[in-house]
């Protein structure tokens, strides 16, 4: 069960990155409208107004799909929070001051490729002292397994209400003992989705961002359409996005205690993520697929110092 959410939940994510089902794009005859030159899909609730001809000629032509009129859109370097009366709670708390912060970092470091990677970056480090919490949480887990295996056998047969009652009472004594609070340990996913859904929303909708370059990369040009332009450098980003994807997911994994069937099922969970990223990588904007990788690795690196730091505790005790 816990693996076919993990799986619905990547497919989710992969609809919101690429556009697929989504209804806040520019349409003609039910297609979505693209940038030939970037590849990239355009929104209809940019938060600015775009500054290059082709792009701005494009919403031009579709100003009647827009949720507010080209005309009255600020320029994406005027452009504040209180700007634009979406009715939305969530575009208010979330997604314009994340578009504002983006902004205003790429104009102070003459970048918006590094002020997205550096604001990911911010975030993850926000979110430190919640997924040390969660890491904790899982490698105590694993030292409660083996207590866990005793109860159920001592309660295996038995299913009276007086039984179960005296089972769930020295199942949450061992979760005293061991410091596990169950519901903490879900507390990373709920910070951390709204998050990254907002910050997928700031740069969507924010034509300045892919009117800029990094590394030689326009960020908004998908990977497929800088191959086909003959720039091989779009090669490299895909194959960051993959194995930062997986080394990501692949310690997210370790850090679960499983059976041999789950491992089973993670195992094979993992290998359709990969799958399923690969392909969707083709179409990710360059903007996006930066803070990919940049997230990614940082997690990667963050679980290696946080296993190194656990390893190392053992050692200072016997000092």
């Amino acid at each position: 069960m816990k693996t076919k959410k993990i799986i619905v939940l990547l497919i989710c994510v992969i609809f919101m990155t690429t556009g697929c089902g989504n209804k806040t794009y520019l349409k003609e005859d039910k297609t979505i409208v693209t940038y030939d030159k970037t590849g990239q899909s355009l929104q209809n609730n940019i938060l600015c107004k775009p500054e290059e001809k082709g792009i701005y000629e494009l919403y031009e032509k579709y100003n009647d799909q827009l949720k507010t009129n080209l005309n009255d859109l600020p320029t994406c370097k005027d452009f504040k929070p209180s700007d634009i009366k979406y009715q939305s709670l969530w575009e208010s708390i979330f997604v314009k001051p994340l578009a504002w912060l983006i902004l205003k970092l790429g104009i102070l470091i003459n970048n918006f490729g590094l002020s997205v990677m550096l604001i990911g970056l911010g975030i993850r480090l926000i979110l430190l002292p919640f997924s040390k919490k969660t890491m904790d949480q899982s490698e105590n887990m694993k030292k409660l397994q083996p207590e866990i295996k005793k109860i159920e056998k001592k309660y295996a047969n038995r299913t009276d209400s007086e039984s179960m009652m005296m089972k769930s009472q020295e199942t949450m004594m061992l979760y005293k003992k061991y410091k596990i609070n169950p519901i903490s340990g879900c507390l990373i996913a709920f910070i951390q989705l709204p998050l990254f859904f907002a910050f997928l929303q700031a740069i969507n909708r924010v034509p300045a961002i892919f009117e800029d370059e990094l590394f030689g990369m326009n960020l908004g040009m998908t990977p497929w359409v800088g191959i086909s332009q003959g720039k091989y450098i779009y090669i490299i980003l895909i194959i960051l996005i993959i194995f930062s994807t997986y080394y990501s997911f692949k310690n997210a994994m370790q850090n679960q205690q499983a059976n041999s069937e789950m491992e089973r099922q993670l195992q094979l969970s993992l290998k359709f993520m990969i799958i399923i990223i690969s392909i969707a990588s083709f179409s990710l904007p360059t903007a996006i697929a930066l803070y990919w990788v940049v997230t990614n690795g940082f997690v990667v690196i963050q679980n290696i110092i946080f296993k190194k730091l656990r390893e190392d505790k053992p050692k200072e005790k016997r000092k």
